[in-house]
């Protein structure tokens, strides 16, 4: 398969018409649709149910998109590695979740790229293993996680936050009016989580006995969501304190508390971009300095 191919069904995939495909890449429309064709026949496989009007990906051709999106995306970014100069530049690619270890993340991140104005940077939000999967693809250079985590693959760092667990509540639920939530005061409720197993298992043991008296709804892995699905009053849901302020929303710590640091994580035995070589080194220097004056 050539990158000008899977660019070509991208485009057609995008607009669901050759003839508006073939004006956007500027090729003849007999062109593009020949080349389609002979993509179909080396890939064995339909990929596009054809129309008088329109043209809709089969299921392979769904595959196959994601599938292209991610090649383009890795050839794009060998590209820019490939093309640095001396002078440091390219894109680095940074995954991460929601923490407020990312707030410390980014002033690494700032003073890195004031240092080196040249530089961009594309950012990422999702959970631990979204990040994993995308750094095992070479889609993501760095992820930042939060334990519990299995990080025995990577290249590690840790930052110096803690990250502390509790439940983001409606202000009209009696949870609301404490000041700690104890594995007792979820007996009958509603809980929203993370989809992340050890995530699950960590609250499970937290609640002990408790946990055959509550009821799971529903999993997220960012809270913005969430947040709004406990406005109305759906359930309560379990998150880390990001300081960030909702609507009619309280955050309650749990008590024992649930807390857990944050990594930053990359691939091992994987030979990175001098830019991302250089930032990573420059965060090892950051922290040491804050472990050091703490």
């Amino acid at each position: 398969m050539e990158l000008r191919v899977l660019n070509y069904f991208l485009t057609v995939a995008r607009e669901e018409n050759i003839t508006r495909a073939a004006q956007f890449l500027h090729v003849t429309q007999p062109t593009l649709s020949r080349q389609l064709m002979q993509l179909e026949e080396e890939l064995g496989v339909k990929l596009f149910n054809r129309s008088n009007h329109s043209i809709v990906l089969t299921e392979e051709g769904m595959l196959l998109k994601r599938r292209a999106q991610e090649l383009l995306s890795l050839a794009d970014k060998t590209k820019k590695e490939l093309k640095q100069e001396k002078e440091l530049s390219g894109e680095i690619f940074i995954g991460s979740g929601e923490f407020r270890s990312f707030s410390m993340f980014a002033t690494f991140l700032a003073s890195f790229m004031e240092r080196h104005p040249r530089v961009r940077f594309d950012l990422y939000s999702g959970n631990a293993d979204n990040i994993k999967e995308r750094i095992e693809r070479g889609l993501i250079d760095v992820g930042l996680v939060s334990a519990p985590v299995d990080i025995s693959k990577y290249e590690f760092l840790r930052l110096p936050e803690r990250e502390h667990w509790g439940f983001l509540v409606h202000e009209d639920s009696p949870l609301a009016e404490k000041e700690i939530i104890v594995p007792e005061d979820l007996a009958g409720q509603k809980l929203m989580a993370s989809p992340r197993t050890l995530i699950q298992e960590e609250l499970e043991n937290w609640m002990g006995d408790v946990a055959d008296r509550v009821e799971v709804i529903g999993t997220f892995n960012l809270l913005y969501n969430a947040a709004m699905l406990v406005q109305q009053k759906m359930g309560i849901a379990l998150c880390i304190d990001l300081d960030a302020e909702y609507s009619n929303l309280k955050f309650v710590p749990l008590s024992p508390q649930m807390d857990g640091g944050s990594v930053l994580i990359w691939k091992k035995n994987q030979v990175s971009s001098p830019t991302v070589e250089a930032l990573l080194e420059h965060t090892k220097q950051c922290v040491k300095g804050i472990t050091e004056n703490t």
